[in-house]
């Protein structure tokens, strides 16, 4: 394994997305963001099947670090039940791997 993740999360707004993405890559907790952009969202929430506009993004972290960045996002983030995943990296060029290490703080 590589020892980084990207961490998947879904916000309400492009605005939400960037402000705590600027917060968590300030305060070292991630390496970067990706804010991939709008996407239409169907679930349930409490019994109702409902729909949202909302904005997909990655994060990317050390493995040691992601679950710190899990804690924050929730922290920050205006849902009730923010959606905060890890993803596994298996294998990435060893220049990315310390680029990620070396600007997450973790």
């Amino acid at each position: 394994m590589s020892g980084i993740v990207s961490v998947y999360a879904v916000f309400g707004s492009d605005q939400e997305a960037r402000r705590i993405g600027r917060m968590v890559i300030e305060e070292r907790a991630a390496a970067c963001l990706n804010i991939l952009g709008p996407c239409h969202s169907i679930y349930r929430w409490q019994g109702r099947i409902e729909e949202a506009e909302e904005v997909a993004a990655i994060f990317k972290v050390t493995a040691g670090g992601a679950d710190a960045l899990i804690r924050r996002i929730g922290e920050l983030h205006s849902y009730e039940v923010p959606a905060a995943v890890v993803w596994p990296i298996a294998e990435a060029p060893e220049s990315y791997r310390r680029w990620v290490v070396e600007n997450s703080g973790r």
